[in-house]
């Protein structure tokens, strides 16, 4: 009888130098990390497994995630985790100022998991973690990185009235990859969230972003960028997807330098006002930095 000898798993394809950083442990991000534990609360740094948390929170920066730890979707390319969450904690939005205060921040942004499982989305806690802030720390420009609401437009504007100098809402993959990847998402809902914001609040800038190698196609890329400018956003994000672990959506291929800056050209003369466009870059990597460059551009 012959024996059977299994097959040995694929060889992982190694990561290139233009995306391996230094592992995180300065004086800053240690000080950030206990502050936030000892608060009990979360940053999407951490959660998503980011890996500009060294250089980010080395600078005193950082992305809070409000609403829980535990995400009501499974994206397949999201390393958060999803399940049931606990009950919504009325308190948070309060931490989340007072950390702000305490770290003297200049610009912050605020994002959430999925709380499919609430009316509103948890949308009256980002516009009452707004509220706290500016009260807390009026300089403070505040950025927030929204769910869908599933669509409602309620909780878009309690949030909107809230007056967040930036609002963010992620595309992340092209409309043929949203099926696979965006568990309870969709395309068309997406367009139309951004479309909703900028005419509710001209004033207030719309920002996405969006993940490469995940099977997309230049052509297909280019067409999500033309809807997204079609529909008013102004700021975009293109950053390399990083598979978190085997259970998660693969990972086709990584971009090289070249190819993102050849996107990012692509995409400023479709008329984005600011494009961020690299293998590190994260919807909120840099956050207050591309703030600043487009409120030069746009200005100019």
């Amino acid at each position: 009888m012959s024996r059977i000898i299994p097959l040995a798993p694929a060889p992982r394809t190694p990561k290139p130098d233009w995306l391996k950083v230094r592992a995180p442990g300065s004086p800053s991000y240690l000080r950030l990390k206990s502050l936030l534990g000892g608060l009990g609360l979360h940053t999407v740094c951490e959660e998503a497994r980011c890996p500009n948390i060294g250089e980010c929170w080395g600078h005193g920066t950082a992305t809070f995630m409000i609403l829980g730890d535990v995400c009501t979707r499974a994206c397949s390319y999201c390393a958060v985790s999803h399940g049931r969450p606990a009950a919504i904690d009325p308190e948070e939005p309060r931490r989340v100022a007072h950390a702000v205060q305490t770290l003297g921040l200049s610009y912050v942004v605020i994002t959430s998991v999925d709380r499919d499982d609430v009316a509103d989305g948890g949308a009256s806690i980002f516009a009452e973690t707004i509220v706290h802030t500016r009260a807390k720390l009026p300089s403070c420009r505040i950025e927030v990185l929204i769910p869908d609401f599933q669509g409602k437009e309620a909780p878009l504007r309690s949030v909107l009235d809230a007056r967040p100098d930036i609002l963010n809402h992620n595309t992340e993959t092209v409309p043929r990859l949203y099926r696979s990847a965006r568990s309870g998402g969709r395309y068309g809902r997406t367009l139309e969230l951004l479309d909703r914001a900028r005419r509710y609040a001209p004033e207030v800038p719309t920002k996405s972003g969006l993940m490469v190698g995940l099977g997309e196609t230049r052509d297909e890329l280019l067409a999500t960028f033309r809807d997204l400018r079609n529909v008013g956003c102004s700021i975009l994000t293109v950053g390399q997807y990083l598979r978190p672990s085997p259970a998660h959506a693969e990972m086709t291929r990584y971009y090289p330098p070249g190819e993102f800056a050849d996107l990012r050209q692509a995409a400023l003369e479709m008329g984005f006002v600011h494009v961020d466009s690299g293998p590190l870059v994260r919807s909120s990597y840099h956050a207050n930095e591309t703030a600043d460059a487009y409120a030069a551009a746009a200005g100019s």
